[in-house]
């Protein structure tokens, strides 16, 4: 019988500081101190009898044995996830809990009520709900840390399925006691001379508003009097009601403000900017029962929102 042996935890541990080529980023993403996940590497190069990792200036790199070890690890583990997940279709399984992303719009202000409405129907089930750019949630997708994401804009890419849920506008903010404020439009000339508050690179509504103008021929977004850049729409509408700027937001960001009358939404002269919200997948990986329940709920509410409307 072999003397080399380990467990399946230890080549979760192992796979997660070889992908993330971080013992520290590896620590959060499975829920152990740093300390931990050293003491577990160590382990397991104790019970294969050879060093695994090597560290390279800030990276952590495995060795020639360590891709060795890899290889085979992520064959073990996706048997695992695939026997859990055909247990669960067989139990019929209605706890547990699932890793949904979000970017930035749909997040803050779409999600957690579309979750709240879930959680009455299956009241089991956990949905963890992160909050990032939309290629951050993208990049997270692919990577398997999340099953489902919902992001603003559309990137092709083979292993994506995406899912087409909600209509958006993005409508140009001011606050009440500007200028425009009575005004139900401007022209894109107009907004060239006013200070601009943009999203960060990364945003699905920075992409949105980019491809417009760059479609409109009239102007670039470089072009743009830009006196800030803000990671999220939260951040924006506050530097909009400090009078720090204006900027091009999501009407679902802006709705209590608008009910409010603390901001207004004007219109840009021959440029409607609209959009759609999407859920992604990852094709390659088996979708868990919660996960298919989850996306035939989110898939389901879209079409109600749109027979409403």
């Amino acid at each position: 019988m072999s003397s080399v042996d380990f467990d399946l935890r230890q080549l979760e541990i192992f796979c997660k500081v070889v992908e993330l080529e971080s013992f520290s980023k590896a620590a959060h993403a499975v829920f152990l101190s740093q300390a931990s996940v050293s003491e577990r590497i160590a382990n397991l190069e104790g019970s294969v009898g050879t060093k695994l990792l090597d560290r390279l200036g800030r990276n952590i790199v495995p060795t020639r044995a360590g891709e060795v070890l890899y290889k085979n690890a992520v064959l073990l583990l996706e048997m695992k996830r695939t026997a859990c997940l055909e247990m669960e279709a067989f139990l019929g399984l209605k706890q547990g809990e699932i890793q949904l992303g979000g970017s930035t719009i749909p997040g803050e202000y779409i999600l957690p009520k579309i979750i709240g409405r879930f959680h009455q129907k299956y009241p089991l089930i956990s949905v963890i709900l992160s909050v990032s750019d939309t290629t951050e949630i993208r990049s997270r997708v692919l990577e398997g840390a999340l099953e489902l994401g919902v992001v603003g804009s559309k990137v092709p890419h083979k292993a994506l399925i995406h899912h087409e849920l909600w209509k958006d506008e993005l409508v140009l903010a001011v606050p009440a006691r500007h200028r425009w404020a009575k005004r139900r439009e401007i022209s894109l000339e107009e907004l060239m001379e006013e200070s601009f508050i943009m999203r960060e690179t990364g945003s699905g509504t920075l992409n949105i508003m980019e491809e417009h103008l760059r479609a409109s021929r009239a102007i670039r977004a470089d072009a743009l009097t830009v006196v800030a850049r803000f990671g999220s729409s939260t951040a924006v509408k506050e530097g909009i009601k400090a009078g720090l700027g204006i900027s091009i937001l999501s009407s679902r960001a802006l709705d209590t403000e608008l009910k409010t009358g603390i901001l207004k939404a004007l219109k840009i002269k021959g440029l409607p900017i609209y959009r759609s919200f999407y859920l992604i997948r990852d094709k390659r990986r088996i979708a868990s029962p919660i996960c298919q329940g989850l996306r035939d709920f989110l898939l389901t509410t879209s079409k109600e929102e749109d027979k409403t409307k």
